[in-house]
């Protein structure tokens, strides 16, 4: 399997600015070396952003994911620590 290429904001919002102005589709997706579905899926989720918004939507996506983590951690040291104190001694 091959190690994934990282894009960068400003590449994919180039990417759908250059598809929408008429650039074919197979010459963008052979570029970046990714699947149509791939470009499909960026233009449906970040069409009409620019790089700037577009980082800061990946920047909140990732903090988004590290709460909902540590609030799974959270959630199961709160359940562990309720066990140990519902038993009698």
């Amino acid at each position: 399997m091959k190690n994934p290429v990282v894009i960068s904001e400003a590449q994919i919002v180039k990417a759908i600015k250059e598809y929408e102005g008429g650039r074919d589709l197979k010459d963008i997706c052979r570029e970046l070396n990714i699947h149509k579905s791939t470009f499909y899926n960026w233009r449906k989720k970040y069409s009409g952003m620019d790089a700037q918004e577009l980082k800061r939507l990946k920047e909140l996506e990732e903090e988004n994911r590290k709460l909902k983590q540590m609030y799974a951690e959270l959630a199961l040291d709160n359940k562990m620590l309720k066990d140990v104190l519902s038993k009698k001694f």
